[in-house]
């Protein structure tokens, strides 16, 4: 009875590195790393990506205005009107 808890604990951990946890304003998203791994494993941000951080950032009806191997700019509405935001075409889309 010991050993079968032992492992079920040391398995735990392992199994729960696949999982992300996003909070933002539609509430929170639980996102599976292993049932798509090509999302998580490729070099840079995609239009979607870039998309949601956008949204995590408070754009509402956000649009990809344009993208390039650089950059990628979004547009939508904030709480004080038209606005826009930049994120450079890397891995984790961070904002410029």
């Amino acid at each position: 009875m010991i050993v079968a808890a032992d492992i079920t604990v040391s398995v735990l951990p392992v199994a729960a590195q696949g999982i992300e946890l996003r909070v933002g304003p539609g509430g929170v998203d639980v996102r599976d790393r292993d049932r798509y791994p090509d999302r998580y494993d490729r070099r840079g941000c995609s239009p979607d990506e870039a998309l949601d951080a956008a949204r995590d950032e408070g754009f509402r009806r956000a649009r990809i205005a344009s993208a390039n191997s650089r950059r990628i700019v979004i547009e939508g509405m904030t709480r004080r009107g038209p606005d826009r935001i930049v994120f450079a075409n890397a891995r984790g889309c961070p904002e410029i």
